[in-house]
């Protein structure tokens, strides 16, 4: 059986696109990301397209048909992949399972979503079709009360602080002042997170990840083919899936995400593998919550000490794991669909030493945690150049 790779790749910037449409996001990607391959679309066997809510934020379903069409790759096979946030990871593990099992050669996977159609409030609202709709969503609950929950719970447990949670914020925009494609290019700190808004306590508007424009893609081929298009190919070595209740109330714990331990479990047993042959991680922080509880659940820290971790400086660019050097979702942004494969595409440019100033020295290995939801769903990849 030959290896998975990815071959290149390519990302819009993520932010406020008022003059692109969701197609246009998409189409924008996935043609720089063939091109940077050196292929065309004759080259490509299949699509995997990863979108949370084209339906309801645009207008638009049946994305799978459009974008094949528009990337002139109709009439060959296409998938739209919906897990909520994860949407993006799943489509690139579909691509890379469906390539294992010998039905394609190369797929190319893109990921988009265009949110600032709609009025913050609606977003937000669309945004809890990720949560359960008969025992949250109709009772109004929203996506920072539902991660509000689990941070109180984990400072009750583990005495982590909003402090801790501010560094996380801090840490983050630190790294995405470096990546031209952020959607926050400014610097945080502690102060300016503690005194802003208060969202769903202890939330505040600063522990959020914004509501984004973009779209990422991947070439990803069988060894074979991506030994001939790059001398830089970066492999799956590991990958895994989880998932959990979508409701935090069947969940036998707030303080850990079940389906993130599963994937992370099965990445690792995959790649042969433990926590400390990575060199660097991208998590999912829609929430600085989230980051917390990822690099726990991954097995990075102990349970309940990634607070004081973070403050010391172990997950710094130049720290012993850093994590989210791209910004994460915090800075750089988080176009829900697209979150999964730019993650990818960030550690594409890490393992090749091509992220420019916010490049971790030395990486050769690094994992990938993208969450549907508040954790219904997690998908982890990890990869490396060997």
């Amino acid at each position: 059986m030959e290896r998975v790779a990815v071959v290149d790749g390519a990302m819009t910037s993520f932010g406020e696109h008022w003059n692109l449409s969701l197609r246009e996001l998409a189409v924008e990607a996935g043609r720089k990301a063939m091109k940077n391959a050196g292929i065309g679309p004759k080259d490509v066997d299949a699509l995997f397209i990863g979108n949370m809510a084209g339906g309801y934020f645009n207008g638009q379903e049946h994305l799978a048909s459009l974008i094949s069409r528009e990337l002139h790759l109709a009439p060959k096979p296409s998938t739209r992949v919906e897990a909520a946030c994860a949407s993006g990871g799943l489509a690139a593990r579909m691509g890379h399972l469906s390539i294992l099992a010998g039905a394609y050669d190369t797929v190319l996977c893109v990921g988009v979503e265009k949110m600032t159609d709609l009025p913050p409030e609606n977003v937000t609202s669309g945004l809890a079709m990720a949560a359960d709709g008969d025992w949250e969503a109709y009772f109004g609950v929203t996506f920072p009360a539902l991660y509000a929950m689990l941070a109180r719970r984990h400072m009750h447990e583990f005495g982590t602080t909003e402090e801790q949670m501010a560094a996380v914020a801090v840490k983050n925009h630190d790294n995405g002042v470096l990546n031209p494609n952020a959607q926050f290019r400014f610097p945080l700190s502690i102060e300016k997170v503690l005194k802003s808004a208060l969202v769903s306590d202890p939330i505040r508007l600063l522990n959020c990840s914004p509501i984004s424009d973009g779209a990422a893609a991947v070439v990803i081929s069988k060894e074979s083919i991506a030994k001939k298009l790059t001398d830089t190919p970066v492999y799956f070595q590991g990958s895994g899936q989880g998932s959990d209740s979508i409701a935090l109330h069947n969940r036998v714990t707030l303080t850990t995400l079940e389906a993130t331990v599963a994937a992370g479990k099965m990445a690792f047993k995959n790649a042969k593998l433990t926590p400390k042959d990575i060199d660097l991680v991208e998590v999912h922080d829609c929430f600085t919550i989230a980051e917390l509880l990822a690099i726990e659940d991954l097995g990075f820290i102990e349970k309940g000490k990634a607070g004081p971790a973070t403050e010391e400086g172990v997950t710094a660019r130049d720290g012993r794991i850093p994590v989210n050097a791209s910004g994460g979702l915090k800075s750089k942004g988080h176009p829900v669909g697209a979150t999964g494969i730019a993650q990818i595409y960030e550690v594409m440019l890490q393992l090749r030493g091509e992220a420019g100033g916010r490049q971790v020295d030395g990486a050769t290995r690094a994992m990938i945690h993208n969450v549907g939801g508040s954790g219904g769903t997690a998908i982890v990849n990890i990869m490396g150049r060997d």
